[in-house]
């Protein structure tokens, strides 16, 4: 088995399809085929079952595909270093990410990632979707939530903080809840995230307060939570991130503040941590030094009562399609 061989038997299982394939290398599908042919004869085994329309890779095509995925992984580090000594990051990163995280931060680490690092491009899959990173090949996946059980790295960024807010008019209007029991007695907006009995798990200390509702909307993404904010339509729970532009700008305060929900994780989660390329590490170390605390936003925090008094008649502005990442270092 030699390294052509297995170069092309990974990127025939990540095509899914020898004509796809080949049109991508800009060779013949009766090339490739003839290649997979001598390759299983060779190992003794048969790698792929074939059909006229697909393909299906057999039990230990999969062993052999995987331990192929880190020999070549480990071949290209290899040829990277060898090719510049300080380890420059070159190539085609391909990173995975959540829709809204993306919109978040993702979008401003990359922005930041390219113009520092000229050798290298990047293509990225925002997605609901929980892609495969070794059978679909990508690089890096930013994951946001408690990780699951898998064979692949991960490494802490940091965790996303929440806070409960409104607008200054639906306060001066309405009050601010002196209490978490409180919020039973306003219009609330809250995060669905496709579940029906969505609430809000708040904890102040050691006390600890579930918020059923009732809620004026249910929807599941922070960017409609923020705007239907913004139009003074209740009260609603966002992450930091997001609120931070338009609490800065006085068209949020923050309500309650000692009452939060737990922080959510995030990570970057790879195929291998041993032969990690330029690439990968050096996005993942900005990352984390990019990644805001809560030490990012301790120059807004103030009062909700503040606010009450002072009842804001001038026309709303339009939110921002998509928040400043902040640039505060957060170290672990």
């Amino acid at each position: 088995m030699n390294l052509d061989q297995m170069q092309a038997f990974v990127k025939i299982v990540q095509a899914g399809s020898f004509t796809r394939e080949a049109e991508l290398l800009g060779s013949q599908k009766s090339h490739l085929s003839r290649v997979m042919t001598q390759l299983e004869a060779e190992l003794g085994v048969q790698l792929i079952e074939r059909t006229t329309r697909s393909l299906r890779v057999t039990e230990v095509g999969k062993e052999v595909f995987e331990r192929a995925v880190g020999i070549l992984a480990a071949f290209d580090d290899v040829q990277r270093m060898a090719q510049n000594t300080r380890g420059e990051p070159r190539g085609t990163l391909r990173l995975t990410c959540g829709v809204e995280f993306g919109l978040i931060a993702v979008s401003g680490w990359i922005g930041e990632f390219l113009a520092s690092h000229p050798m290298v491009a990047v293509e990225t899959d925002y997605t609901s979707r929980v892609l495969d990173l070794v059978h679909e090949g990508f690089d890096l996946a930013i994951r946001v939530g408690p990780l699951q059980e898998s064979r692949l790295a991960a490494r802490f960024l940091g965790s996303i903080e929440y806070g409960l807010f409104a607008c200054p008019r639906y306060i001066a209007r309405h009050g601010a809840p002196e209490s978490a029991d409180a919020l039973r007695q306003h219009q609330l907006l809250m995060f669905a995230g496709g579940a029906p009995g969505a609430s809000w798990q708040l904890r102040r200390g050691d006390e600890k307060v579930r918020v059923d509702g009732p809620s004026r909307l249910r929807v599941n993404n922070s960017f409609a939570v923020r705007d239907a904010l913004l139009r003074s339509l209740g009260i609603g729970q966002l992450p930091l991130m997001v609120a931070a532009e338009p609490v800065r700008d006085a068209r949020l305060v923050q309500v309650l503040p000692d009452w939060v929900r737990e922080p959510v994780p995030v990570h970057a989660v790879f195929p291998s941590n041993r032969y990690l390329t330029p690439k990968v590490r050096a996005f993942i170390d900005l990352a984390v030094q990019r990644f805001p605390g809560p030490d990012s936003f301790a120059d807004w925090r103030q009062p909700a009562c503040a606010a009450s008094q002072q009842e804001r008649t001038e026309p709303v502005p339009a939110a921002a399609t998509s928040p400043k990442s902040p640039q505060r270092v957060r170290k672990r």
